[in-house]
Order: structure tokens, then C-alpha cells, then sequence
């Protein structure tokens, strides 16, 4: 144990376990004798494997820290990779502590899960707000209808590869002076499959899915919003060979309104209003946004709202569960009316005269604007009480 470990990896003592790691990985596949051709690399490695064994080892770490010997007490120096001196190397251990893979995979199946799907569907504020059901177009893979999924022509079977005898593996053997290396490797005749389809359906050319453009009608929920997504189980890519197919996903988005303007739940528009309308008071009869909807009452198509005499420009009128329905339930949001009382433009001389007396009347004549200051807060309310 002449050697310092951290040294020998590179790293510092407050080194985590992943950096630890990593520096070995790095140190390993450059000094492996089987890599490098540096006279002392069997050497170096065998260093960097009992610094890793002892260092990745939180037992083993704590013990060396100390200044014991992380070796003693029946710890074999390269024990934590089956190797020792005579005996053959598993190649795979040394890549599973590297790459945390294990040697053998077996065969791989030709049946997998598709991908999901995603497309987007433009709405209209009303659809969105009220719900809807939409046909959408997808073009997505789909069960090859002449082989059924299976890849293969028609009375006919994938065959047992003759490489790998079925495993998917196949195993290769080097001999090094560490002893027998062995690694083990998909399959290259059957691609780790282990099977072989020797007459591949001519449709799908073996995959056992085609593309397809197919229709499909999606149900909209009320009170969904841009960004939105419906979810549409195994609706998505057919996976290879037939398997399960994925699931699709409806992304919405909710094309802006003339009139309408939605704030959540709210539902908010601008009423342009007379001067003397604002002056007087009014009633207003409007449509609401379900006027578009087919089959709608007279009753929903519209709401009245009182406007009361002396209205001020910007005041915002309510009408109670008017808005759109909330996505989980719970009732609706409100529709908001905010009035814009509009001043006239053009006047005749009669209408002038009719104003200039108004004016007088209010004394008027010779108005100025004033400035309306904030009101105070709570606390400013509070110190001028407490200052009397």
C-alpha cells in the first residue's frame, strides 16, 4: 500500500463516488494492456484497479482514510473483479463496474412498445370555453395489415439464428498474459434478436407496422386553454413488430376573439357608451360568447346589464357566471363589461348651444381639470389619527 490511491486516480480526497468513478473509467480503457503499449500499462493497471476496489468501496474508503490497511481481514486485492493470478478475466465484469452493464443481455424481443404522438389542434375561444368534439387527422405507424405484425410472409416463421443458437450474444475470447478476456456482444447475423426472418412480409419489409393517415375524433373538455393537453390512450405509434402502440397527445391552442378576451376563468370585453347614455343611465342587452355556440337559448345568448346614471369612463360591470367553465368543475367565471363612455366628436350649432347651457347650469363655464390624488393607505390613515 506504498501507493497513494487518490493519487493514483487522479482525483482529491473529498472526491465523490461518481468522480471516482469516472476517473477510473478514464484510467482503465488508457492504461488496459490489451490498449496501451507503454511497457509498464499491466502494471499501471493493476494499480488502478486496487485503488478503485479500495476506493469505491465505502467500507474499504473509511478503513484507508484511517491509515489501516483496506486489505487485510481477508479482503482480496482483486477480488471485486473475479480475478486472480492463473485465472481467466471476465472482460464483462470490468465493463459492467465501468459502464454499469451486465455481461449478458439475452435475446432482444422484436416486439416493442410504440412511441407516443403529439399534435396540436387550433380551437376557437368558444370551442375551448364550451367544449367540443373535433375530427383530427394523424399520420402515425399502424399494424401491417398483411402480416398481422409478425414481420414475416405468410405461412412462414422467424428461424433460430445459427450465430448465436438463439441467445441474441455472441461471446469472443483473447488471450492476454491477464489470461482470457472475454467479451460479450449482440449479435451480428441476427442483431441480438436470435431469431432470423428469412422471408420478410413485402409490405412492411419485415418491421410488421406501416404508415398511415388515419382519422380520429377527439372530445374537447370545457374550459381548456392554450398550451393544454388531451391525452388519448394507445392512440400514438404502433411499436415493431405490431407491439403495443403508444399514446397520443392533443396540444391546444385557442385562436384570439374580436370581442372576447379571456383572463382564466373571466371572460372580459369593451363597451363603447354614449356620453349621455353614461350620464343618464341605460341598459345594455349583449350577446355572450355562447351566442356562438349551435343550440344555444336566448337566454344564455344574452345578458343585460343596468348602467347606472353618472357612470365614469372605465368602470367594469359584472356579470355573475357568465364566463367560461372551469376545466375540473366547480361553476363558471365572470363575464366583465368594462365601459368606455365616448365623448362626441362632431356637433352642430344647436347641440353646442344645448352643451354651453348644460354648462352654465353646472357652472361650468369655465372649468379646469383637477388632479385626483391616492388615497391614503391604512397606516397614513393611522398616523393622522395618532397625530390628531
Amino acid at each position: 500500500m506504498s501507493a497513494d490511491y487518490y493519487e493514483l486516480l487522479g482525483v482529491g480526497r473529498d472526491a465523490s463516488a461518481d468522480e471516482i468513478k469516472k476517473a477510473y473509467r478514464k484510467l482503465a480503457m488508457k492504461y488496459h494492456p490489451d490498449v496501451s503499449d507503454a511497457p509498464d500499462a499491466a502494471e499501471k493497471f493493476k494499480q488502478i484497479q486496487e485503488a478503485y476496489e479500495v476506493l469505491h468501496d465505502p467500507q474499504k474508503k473509511s478503513i484507508y482514510d484511517r491509515g489501516g490497511d483496506p486489505m487485510g481481514s481477508g479482503a482480496g486485492g482483486m477480488g471485486g473483479f473475479g480475478f486472480s493470478p492463473g485465472q481467466g478475466f471476465d472482460m464483462g465484469d470490468l465493463f459492467g463496474a465501468m459502464f454499469g452493464q451486465s455481461a449478458s443481455r439475452g435475446p432482444r424481443s422484436r416486439v416493442r412498445r410504440g412511441q407516443d404522438a403529439l399534435v396540436r389542434l387550433g380551437l376557437a375561444l368558444a370551442e375551448a370555453s364550451f367544449g367540443v368534439t373535433k375530427p383530427i387527422t394523424v399520420d402515425t405507424a399502424v399494424v401491417c395489415p398483411t402480416c398481422k405484425g409478425s414481420g414475416s410472409q405468410d405461412g412462414t416463421q422467424p428461424v433460430q439464428c445459427s450465430t448465436c443458437h438463439g441467445q441474441g450474444d455472441v461471446t469472443t475470447v483473447q488471450r492476454s498474459f491477464l489470461g482470457d478476456i472475454r467479451t460479450v456482444q449482440p449479435c451480428p447475423n441476427c442483431r441480438g434478436y436470435g431469431t432470423i426472418i428469412q422471408h420478410p412480409c413485402g409490405e412492411c419489409s419485415g418491421e410488421g407496422r406501416v404508415r398511415s393517415t388515419r382519422t380520429i375524433n377527439v372530445k374537447i373538455p370545457p374550459g381548456v386553454s392554450t398550451g393544454n393537453r388531451v391525452h388519448l390512450d394507445a392512440q400514438g405509434e404502433v411499436g415493431p413488430g405490431g407491439g403495443p402502440a403508444g399514446d397520443l397527445y392533443v396540444e391546444i391552442s385557442v385562436h384570439p376573439h374580436d370581442v372576447f378576451r379571456r383572463d382564466g376563468d373571466n371572460l372580459e370585453m369593451v363597451v363603447k357608451l354614449p356620453m349621455t347614455a353614461a350620464a343618464l343611465g341605460t341598459d345594455l342587452d349583449l350577446d355572450t360568447l355562447e351566442a356562438e355556440r349551435e343550440g344555444t337559448t336566448p337566454d344564455d345568448a344574452h345578458v343585460s346589464l343596468h348602467v347606472p346614471p353618472g357612470t365614469q369612463s372605465g368602470t367594469r360591470l359584472v356579470a355573475t357566471g357568465r364566463g367560461v367553465p372551469r376545466l375540473r368543475g366547480g361553476g363558471r367565471g365572470d363575464l366583465g363589461v368594462t365601459l368606455l363612455v365616448q365623448t362626441p366628436k362632431h356637433l352642430d350649432e344647436a347641440q353646442r348651444d344645448l352643451l354651453r347651457e348644460l354648462a352654465e347650469l353646472r357652472g361650468e363655464t369655465r372649468a379646469e381639470g383637477s388632479v385626483d390624488r391616492a388615497r391614503k393607505g391604512m397606516f397614513d390613515r393611522l398616523k393622522d389619527a395618532f397625530n390628531g
